[in-house]
């Protein structure tokens, strides 16, 4: 069985050593156009990995850098050493650790470490949420307009316009809308009252595996857009505090519906301004 106190053991040794990058320059490389990779990332995954591997040799590896098996594996570690790679390299204040433990499926441990302010948000199937061994919960907004929402952009140029369209549909609806730029983090702010829901679309396993976790164990509600409950893999997601997720849900059915003419508008003014420029 996997232990939740010696992944967290591992978890918060790694992100000392993420911290010591934070504080010193940085080799930058890129997966995409606007999709950073830093040596931070790779260094800090390469010790999490090797430091389960001496406890759970046999337990497969899924991480945003490397794998040692896939997502249908029955027992695997699912791990973002980095989430939220551009904010780190920028000097801004605002990522985490992310991992998980899944067997088939099923999420059974979820931890999200944020070494800057040292808050280590963790849970357990069927036994709670916590931030720093103090039980945590969703907060008790009712009402959508009383609610803060966080989001994030995918860094596929492909879907800008998709979440941009769910942004500008959700935003009149609540108080505020705040994109920082580390789902995991949206999503632990979530299951501690500080945000009200947080949306976003095409995510990998890794960023919300253990987030998933965290937001359920602590009382909220995870499904993907069209309402079916979340896994790691679905890749887009909807998490609130189970008051207003019916209110987002019936937005996001609108933000789809007027889809196509909003998608219209946009290529006019973004594609067809570069053909003119």
């Amino acid at each position: 069985m996997v232990n939740l106190e010696k992944m967290k053991e591992v978890v918060l040794k790694a992100g000392k050593l993420l911290c010591n990058y934070y504080k010193k320059g940085l080799k930058i490389s890129y997966k995409g156009p606007r999709d950073l990779v830093t040596e931070a990332d790779v260094t800090v995954e390469k010790f999490i990995k090797e430091e389960l591997y001496k406890y759970y040799p046999e337990i497969d590896f899924l991480g945003e850098e490397s794998s040692t098996g896939m997502e249908n594996k029955e027992r695997i570690f699912i791990l973002d050493p980095l989430d939220g790679t551009t904010n780190f390299a920028h000097q801004f204040p605002f990522f985490c650790i992310s991992l998980a433990y899944v067997e088939d499926y099923d999420i059974k441990i979820g931890m999200v470490y944020d070494p800057l302010r040292q808050e280590l948000f963790c849970a357990k199937k069927g036994i709670g949420a916590f931030l720093n061994g103090k039980k945590i919960s969703v907060s008790n907004t009712t009402e959508l307009k009383k609610g803060l929402i966080a989001t994030g952009f995918p860094y596929a140029d492909d879907t800008v316009s998709k979440s941009l369209n769910y942004f500008n549909t959700i935003l009149p609806f609540c108080q505020g809308v705040r994109r920082a730029g580390a789902a995991a983090v949206d999503l632990v702010y979530t299951a501690c009252g500080r945000f009200d829901g947080f949306f976003e679309l095409n995510l990998k396993a890794w960023d919300v595996a253990a987030g998933i976790l965290i937001v359920r164990e602590s009382g909220g509600v995870v499904t993907d857009l069209a309402g079916k409950p979340s896994t790691p893999y679905d890749g887009n997601i909807l998490a609130t505090n189970g008051l207003i997720h019916h209110e987002m849900l019936k937005l996001v059915e609108l933000a789809d519906k007027n889809f196509p003419e909003f998608e219209t508008l946009y290529r006019r003014l973004v594609f067809d301004k570069d053909k003119r420029d």
